[in-house]
């Protein structure tokens, strides 16, 4: 078996962002739920 090389932080980022800028939908999601976060933060 061959020994998998193991990505680095910045490619898993990198790789995770293209994947939401793909689907909008949950891009839209994690906006909502990061803007909630933000809302109760300030309360």
């Amino acid at each position: 078996m061959r020994k998998s090389k193991k990505k680095s932080f910045e490619e898993l980022v990198k790789e995770n962002k293209q994947q939401l800028l793909k689907d909008r939908e949950a891009l839209e999601l994690l906006e909502e739920r990061w803007e909630q976060r933000m809302l109760k933060k300030l309360d």
